[in-house]
């Protein structure tokens, strides 16, 4: 009976293009990961500019849309020193303000700057500046803005409203925006929008020559710097700096290590763009960062299908092991058995065959058949309590022994049966040992004969040192023979192993040392085993006393 030597040859072969797969993959997944990362921290270099340019410019959009109407809400009846108090929390809350200008108006029949019809227009009653210095509002008189353009141009805007508004009906929001305000680069006007009833009185004011009633109406002229809008970098991992500068600005040193992208200012500032720039180097970090967790994800997954392919691969080696195993004890056993029974079958055919035979030929073929069942019944009782064992199906029957006379009696019995073995054991610290004598005395003959049986010849020695330890009984069986590598020294205690050596190819179906595991399992104890190639090995057994 020969085994299959590569059974498994095609399945560790699978294995191995599973793991070079695995590992390409994975390389592959990695590479493809980092690019696409690449990609999406370019495509939000581009398109997160929008978020910091609403948060740059949402100062300027609260300040347009909301503390400019308030003027409005004095209703014409701003004077200096109200203007500049509203001054004061403009310059507070809006830095990028520079500078306000305060017209207090007057419509009316007097001659005037701008005249809507018949001399009757608006007037320029006195003109006000505010600057922001040392914390304070300060503020001067100064008619010198008079003639600017911004006051004709908004008088001439209100002029048009009054002629073409219909008072039945609030203004629209697009009407409001083209008449009251004035957004040009670094400037805003604006103009306190009359009620409805004050529209009408100025229309009225068109029909009627002779009215001579005034009306107080309001303008401001705000100058802005762009250079004080305090820029809010919300994506500082993109964005390494942004800056404000005028649409016409393009350095003609850009360096080429640099990614450059831009975001135009609205309103009064449309002269002016941000301008972002980072280094290739922050924006490798930061694809390195965002890479991070995407990588160890995928090596997690590469991890995880590395173990599974070393389990698979470890469970096939274990069932190859087995199966050797499996068949080694097949084997083995059934040479063990062939032996015996083909003595039987030929003492058999002797004694039924029709010579005669004398006496002493009868005694002779019925002392083979004695011995050869002796063996087979062995066997047979070994492979029984093995199992018996593993099943937990014996009972310990304990009773106090003499270690000296039990040591004794085994090496009087191997002296007899292998006269060429030398025995020799020492006693230290105890004498009598409550124990099961049948299981310790299966211990003591299975470690004897392994010793004997791996050994050299003409060095086939054994001692045996018995002694206590703190509660423990500790036995050392130290023989000369042909020792074992440290690789297997591990498996020599597994069912059904073998050793690879000329010493086991007379046959060993590989229980010996495995029964005795089980035995010293049984007996709560441990066994262990040191050995070296061509120097010997020591078994130590390990029993616990109280027990």
């Amino acid at each position: 009976m020969k085994a299959p030597k590569n059974i498994y040859r095609k399945n560790f072969t699978l294995i191995t293009a599973s793991m070079v797969l695995i590992t390409v993959s994975f390389v592959i997944g990695v590479i493809i990961s980092y690019n696409l990362t690449a990609k999406y921290v370019e495509n939000e270099f581009s398109s997160k500019k929008v978020e910091v340019l609403d948060q740059t410019s949402k100062p300027y959009n609260d300040f347009f849309q909301l503390k400019i109407p308030e003027i409005t809400s004095y209703q014409g009846f701003l004077d200096s020193a109200s203007a500049a108090n509203y001054s004061a929390t403009v310059f507070k809350m809006y830095p990028f303000v520079s500078r306000i200008l305060f017209y207090d108006l007057q419509i009316g029949s007097k001659p005037t700057n701008f005249t809507f019809t018949n001399n009757r227009g608006i007037s320029v009653k006195a003109i006000y500046q505010y600057k922001f210095k040392r914390g304070k509002v300060r503020g001067i008189r100064d008619m010198a803005f008079v003639n600017e353009d911004d006051f004709k141009h908004m008088a001439l805007k209100l002029n048009h409203f009054i002629t073409v508004a219909d008072t039945t009906r609030l203004p629209t929001q697009d009407e409001i925006f083209r008449t009251f305000y004035d957004v040009n680069p670094d400037k805003i006007s604006y103009m306190n929008i009359p009620r409805r009833e004050d529209v009408k009185i100025y229309q009225s004011l068109l029909r009627k020559s002779e009215s001579k009633a005034f009306y107080k109406q309001n303008m401001m002229t705000f100058l802005l710097d762009a250079n004080k809008l305090k820029v809010k970098n919300t994506h500082p991992e993109l964005y390494q700096q942004v800056t404000i500068q005028p649409v016409v600005y393009d350095p003609l040193d850009v360096d080429g290590g640099k990614k450059i992208t831009e975001a135009a200012l609205t309103g009064a500032f449309s002269n002016f763009k941000l301008y972002f720039s980072s280094s290739k180097e922050h924006l490798n970090r930061e694809i390195d960062r965002r890479f991070l967790p995407i990588g160890a994800i995928v090596l997690l997954i590469y991890v995880f299908m590395v173990m599974i392919t070393w389990l698979i691969y470890r469970n096939l080696n274990i069932n190859l092991k087995i199966f050797k195993l499996q068949y080694d004890f097949i084997n083995n056993f059934t040479h063990e058995f062939k032996t015996p029974v083909s003595v039987i079958k030929i003492a058999g055919s002797n004694l039924k065959g029709d010579a005669e035979l004398s006496e002493r030929q009868r005694r002779h073929y019925g002392k083979i058949l004695d011995e050869e069942a002796d063996k087979l019944n062995d066997l047979m009782n070994k492979l029984l309590s093995f199992t018996q064992l593993e099943n937990r199906s014996i009972t310990i029957h304990r009773e106090a022994i003499n270690l000296k006379e039990f040591a004794q009696g085994y090496i009087d019995t191997f002296k007899i049966k292998y006269p060429d073995f030398k025995l020799s054991y020492n006693i230290e610290g105890i004498e009598l040992f409550n124990t099961d004598p049948v299981l310790l005395g299966s211990i003591f003959q299975n470690l004897m004969e392994n010793a004997y049986k791996y050994s050299h010849p003409g060095k086939k020695e054994l001692h045996i040192d018995i002694k206590q330890e703190r509660r423990n009984v500790v036995l050392k069986f130290a023989d000369k023979g042909i020792g074992m590598a440290k690789a297997e020294q591990g498996d020599v205690f597994k069912k059904f192993y073998r050793i690879e050596n000329q010493y086991n190819q007379n046959g060993s179906v590989g229980l010996g040392l495995a029964f005795c595991k089980e035995l010293v399992n049984f007996m709560d104890g441990d066994i262990t085993v040191a050995s070296k190639i061509n120097e010997g090995s020591t078994f130590t057994v390990t029993l616990p006393l109280d027990k």
